[in-house]
């Protein structure tokens, strides 16, 4: 897919493709893009895989702008818990950023193995933070 356009409005980024297809996601829908500020969403980054913004930590592919959007079981868990880091929880999974953008947003479906390992690392965040002591 090739990105011709990419733009910013008040409740939803945009994007255009080279053969003029136009699709939205709403920033509702994500809560770091939903209490960023202005500067923080115009400050974002873009490849051929999707849009990426340093200063939130936020992910959106390109192919999740026009797929349907299944609330998955993660997406539901990271919708529900925007203190989790989705990018921090990929890294110490060793997968990519923008794949387990892929896996939250139910476009690409993770292996039952790979579920496990995601649920597995969730858990042992959650079991970090019980230990955190004053």
């Amino acid at each position: 897919m090739t990105i011709a356009k990419i733009w910013l409005a008040e409740d939803a980024v945009w994007i255009r493709t080279a053969d003029g297809q136009e699709a939205c996601e709403k920033f509702e829908d994500y809560p770091r893009l939903r209490h960023a500020t202005k500067a923080q969403r115009a400050n974002y980054q873009a490849d051929e895989y999707g849009i990426h913004w340093p200063d939130i930590d936020e992910d959106l592919s390109y192919e999740g702008f026009f797929q349907s959007k299944p609330k998955t079981e993660l997406y539901r868990i990271f919708m529900s818990h925007p203190e989790l880091n989705a990018s921090a929880v990929a890294r110490r999974l060793g997968i990519s950023q923008s794949l387990f953008a892929q896996y939250i947003c139910g476009v690409k479906k993770p292996s039952k193995n790979r579920l496990a390992e995601i649920y597995s690392t969730l858990h042992t965040i959650g079991k970090e933070l019980l230990d955190i002591t004053p």
